[in-house]
């Protein structure tokens, strides 16, 4: 179903918008040029609020979006688990990591592995996150972003996934991390908006006249399956969810390896005006991931309900989940479609942005400036990193299709093969922080382990949940990076990260946030165990 008039002078207005204030907030005091930190740590001037909303429009996507949608439509709320437990991860990475990141002064995740294990460890995980970001993440947002669009408008893929691309360098390009951290807040609002607005209408489709609370015990009531957090061997989706390993296993290693450690993420933290507002943002991001599975999961449970009733075409949902959220979309009405759509380009350009911007700044401070052109203007370092962006944001556009057209779900398959690597970034970070005799030995001699064991894993045992493979991988590295370092030469006296000048105590109002996130994610499991 095509877009109508309405609706696409809503779309329009947002981008409009949109661009306006991305234009306004980039905009420097006369007589100043915007030099590195600026463009890709937004000045270090973000507050919690900036960081909290800018943190989940990055990672709210298509791949969340889409992904777990479908997801819902063939596990349940049991994929919710990926959310839920990222707001506990969210906490301890605020109170434990951002200290040390903060204190010394740090710009990049390359940058903290320089001057923990030495350059030759940091220009590997350069490599390795450009190459990640560029060739998996972008390429993911983009695809999964045009599928959607595509739902809606009818478009082909191509054009979808063109438009979507040229609307993330437009807003983004000139102003860095702080055009994306401002406007993210937009995209927050009109993203939990929509979200809302889609999970009330399929929820109201399912309970008919009696409206959507009355949907919401329906579906609880006709598939209870599909309400269950912790699922059962003989479940069809075990493999991606094994059960209680789901909470004990593989999961927390993605967990902290991509809210941690992935300056994707992180880099919104690390651009706070000071430590207690980037404490008080993660905690903000905690909270709202709360609210992700009830906007997108949800949704996608109701959508079996309607195939299953005839509402929805079964056969065609079945075969590819990923088209549960477009095929919804399709069934608002007029004007509220418009809103709804407007938050699907919110999530998909923000994470985007995002991702260029850190590809940017990554690629521009540790391979370019130290390896490339050293000593140049701080203008000469922005223009490359614009440059960068563009780049990588060309290549995704190119690789979408052939990478990720042919897969079922896109979402799980990321989680796999960002799993490969994933306990060996966790075991190098934990070691580098918290035991001082880890030295860079220890340190590549896990990374490669981590890479060359969840080959063989998966080769071997093809049949074991990732989750738990994640899991095996992540100990065996921590034992080899521990061998490893005492077999070898210390590390210098200057590269262990001295914590005794460090506190790790927090405020207040974060221990009391903390407290009520646990409470709450408690219950749920006691709920729906």
């Amino acid at each position: 179903m095509a877009l109508e008039t309405i609706d696409i002078i809503i779309v329009a207005l947002y981008a409009i918008a949109l661009l306006a204030i991305a234009v306004l907030v980039s905009r420097e005091p006369a007589g100043h040029t915007k030099d590195t930190e600026d463009y890709f740590l937004a000045g270090k001037a973000l507050p919690w609020w900036a960081i909290g909303a800018s943190l989940i429009a990055a990672n709210i996507s298509a791949e969340q979006i889409i992904g777990q949608s479908g997801q819902g439509f063939v596990v349940g709320l049991a994929i919710a688990a990926y959310e839920w437990q990222a707001a506990i991860v969210l906490l301890i990475v605020a109170k434990f990591f951002l200290p040390i990141f903060l204190k010394r002064k740090i710009f990049t995740m390359p940058q903290f592995l320089e001057t923990r294990f030495g350059v030759e460890i940091k220009t590997i995980m350069a490599v390795f996150w450009i190459t990640l970001y560029t060739f998996v993440n972008l390429t993911a947002i983009l695809w999964l972003g045009g599928l959607a669009i595509t739902a809606v408008t009818g478009w082909p893929i191509l054009p979808a996934m063109a438009a979507l691309a040229i609307f993330a360098v437009l807003y983004s390009l000139y102003g860095g991390l702080k055009a994306v951290a401002l406007t993210d807040i937009i995209q927050v609002v009109v993203l939990i908006l929509g979200g809302f607005a889609i999970l009330w209408i399929s929820l109201d489709m399912v309970g008919g006249d009696a409206g959507p609370l009355a949907g919401l015990s329906t579906l609880m009531g006709e598939i209870p399956g599909h309400f269950e957090m912790i699922l059962e061997p003989d479940h069809p989706s075990y493999g991606d969810l094994p059960g209680i390993w789901t909470l004990l296993g593989g999961l927390w290693v993605l967990h902290f390896s991509y809210w941690g450690f992935n300056q994707y993420i992180i880099q919104r933290a690390l651009g706070a005006e000071s430590e207690k507002e980037a404490q008080k943002g993660l905690a903000f991001a905690a909270f709202l991931k709360l609210l992700i599975p009830v906007i997108v999961v949800i949704p996608g449970i109701a959508a079996l309900w309607l195939a299953q009733n005839n509402v929805l075409p079964m056969d065609e949902l079945s075969a590819t989940p990923d088209k549960t959220y477009g095929t919804l979309m399709t069934m608002v009405p007029s004007g509220l479609r418009g809103i709804v759509f407007a938050a699907l380009i919110a999530a998909i350009v923000s994470s985007l942005a995002s991702m260029m911007n850190s590809i940017a700044t990554i690629f521009t401070m540790d391979i370019y400036r130290d390896y490339i052109v050293k000593n140049a203007s701080e203008r000469h370092y922005v223009r490359v990193g614009r440059i960068t962006a563009f780049v990588a944001m060309l290549i995704a556009l190119i690789l979408a299709r052939p990478f990720l057209g042919g897969l079922e779900s896109a979402f799980q398959a990321i989680q796999e093969y960002t799993g490969f690597i994933a306990p060996g970034i966790v075991a190098v970070f934990l070691l580098g922080f918290f035991w001082k005799r880890a030295n860079k030995y220890g340190a590549f001699a896990l990374l490669l382990s981590s890479a060359i064991l969840s080959v063989i894993a998966k080769i071997i045992l093809p049949d074991l949940p990732f989750v738990l493979r994640i899991w095996i991988v992540f100990l065996i590295c921590i034992l080899v990076g521990v061998v490893t370092s005492l077999l070898s030469p210390a590390p210098s006296e200057d590269q262990p990260v001295e914590l005794s000048g460090i506190s790790f105590h927090t405020h207040t109002g974060f221990n009391i946030a903390a407290v009520l996130i646990v409470l709450i994610l408690c219950g749920i499991y006691v709920a729906f165990w």
